[in-house]
């Protein structure tokens, strides 16, 4: 079969990777130069089950309120007179129920779990470098009342399968010696050994040389502008997708099968084909600084929560990602947000790293209101979905590249996750289907 897959960040690159494995022939078209150039450039770099708890909960509308207007806020509402984004912010309000956080929560946790189990089996298989470490992620609190409500969260994680430790400040600062600076300021914390973190750009340039040279073809500075459809409402399909290509002309491409993973731009692409999708960008700030004292820049990857910045060590750098701001599609850095990261690595890690010269950086992060992604089928016999994954694209992006790719060649994914358009059975639950629009 061959098949187009749209985007090549982590998510369309590895849907690609597994797609070419189950015998398909298989086309990326991307409008940057290269792979991972946009979203998947430099973020977070954790590959993190244990941050399953969903944006959209019951203390985050009046955090959200609090954090109006101010320019440093981890999380800066800019309202817009857009319907995408006032019908996004209703929809996120609508999953800040305990039992929705539950449930969205248990669906993260699966893909999540299942994703990071594969990616350690394409690195075994592949040999990829990508400077991972594989020492856990350590989470810890300044805010007392903020440590107490992780303790539900931590448990209720432990109950899908994910092993968070809810810990005190002295194992904190234990696991992580470089912490000790503001060991004083620390109220508790939370340990999973199992999560990971790497490079994401490095592993995923990686698995794209891999995947071109076992045939898989990418196609680069080549610019989706639509999916073109035929036949009725019963038995509607993807035609074609009309490119421009590096030349500057039109040009359509045919396949028998085609995957949407243009994060954020997935849906303005959609929409004209009646496909709703509620993702709404979510731009997302990184700092990377060089280390100059290696002794004292961490080795274990944090989520410092009183800041929302997630810091992972990636051999002679240290990059400290985190914060949103929902503005539309523009990627302008806004400095006074790129210099409280710097201000607050600072604060932490003092005498580790070059902060003269930090490299800021903006993306896009394709964010649903639950947070849980759209991976699976749509109304469109021929267009599939593998979007959506908001803050956690590496840490999903295997495992959805793997899911979608069974989904295509006819198989049910080995994974307990509410794939999109498909029939799905929680565990003693209900059957239902997820909708592929809104």
């Amino acid at each position: 079969m061959k098949v187009i897959v749209l985007g090549s960040g982590i998510i369309g690159t590895a849907s690609a990777w597994f797609l070419n494995k189950a015998g398909h022939e298989v086309t990326v078209i991307e409008r940057q130069t290269g792979v991972a150039h946009e979203t998947s450039f430099a973020n977070g770099c954790q590959i993190s089950v244990s941050h399953a708890e969903p944006w959209a909960n019951p203390s985050a509308p009046l955090k959200i309120l609090k954090w109006l207007g101010k320019e440093d806020a981890p999380l800066l509402f800019r309202l817009r007179p857009e319907w995408l984004q006032w019908m996004w912010g209703l929809r996120f309000l609508r999953e800040c129920t305990p039992a929705r956080v539950a449930d969205n929560m248990r669906q993260i946790v699966a893909i999540a779990e299942y994703s990071r189990q594969t990616l350690q089996a394409v690195r075994a298989e592949t040999g990829i470098e990508y400077d991972q470490l594989t020492r856990g992620i350590l989470h810890f609190y300044t805010d007392r009342e903020e440590f107490m409500h992780s303790l539900e969260a931590a448990r209720l994680m432990r109950e899908f399968g994910c092993p968070r430790q809810s810990i005190s400040a002295e194992e904190v600062v234990k696991i992580e010696p470089a912490l000790s600076r503001i060991g004083n300021k620390i109220v508790g914390g939370d340990y999973t050994a199992t999560d990971e973190s790497g490079d994401v750009y490095k592993f995923t340039s990686g698995l794209a040389e891999k995947a071109a040279a076992d045939g898989a073809q990418f196609r680069f500075n080549t610019t989706v502008t639509r999916l073109l459809k035929e036949g009725g409402s019963a038995g509607a399909k993807i035609s074609g997708v009309e490119v421009i290509n590096p030349d500057g002309r039109y040009e359509v491409l045919r396949a028998d099968a085609y995957v949407m993973a243009l994060g954020s731009f997935s849906t303005p692409l959609l929409k004209p084909l009646g496909i709703n999708l509620m993702i709404y960008p979510g731009k997302g700030y990184s700092a990377t600084y060089d280390v100059i004292r290696p002794d004292a820049a961490p080795t274990v990857s944090l989520t410092d929560d009183g800041y929302k910045l997630v810091i992972s060590r990636l051999g002679n750098r240290l990059r400290v990602a985190g914060t949103a701001e929902m503005n539309g599609y523009s990627r302008e850095l806004n400095m006074a947000r790129c210099e409280a990261i710097t201000r607050r690595t600072r604060e932490l890690f003092p005498d580790a790293c070059d902060y003269d010269h930090p490299a800021y950086w903006a993306g896009l992060r394709p964010v649903t209101p639950s947070n849980v992604p759209y991976i699976g089928r749509t109304r469109f016999a021929n267009l599939f979905l593998n979007t959506g994954h908001g803050t956690l694209g590496w840490t999903m992006g295997c495992g959805s590249g793997r899911a979608i790719a069974d989904i295509i060649s006819g198989r049910t994914p080995d994974v307990d996750f509410a794939f999109t358009g498909m029939p799905y059975r929680r565990q003693g639950g209900i059957p239902n289907t997820r909708p592929a629009q809104a």
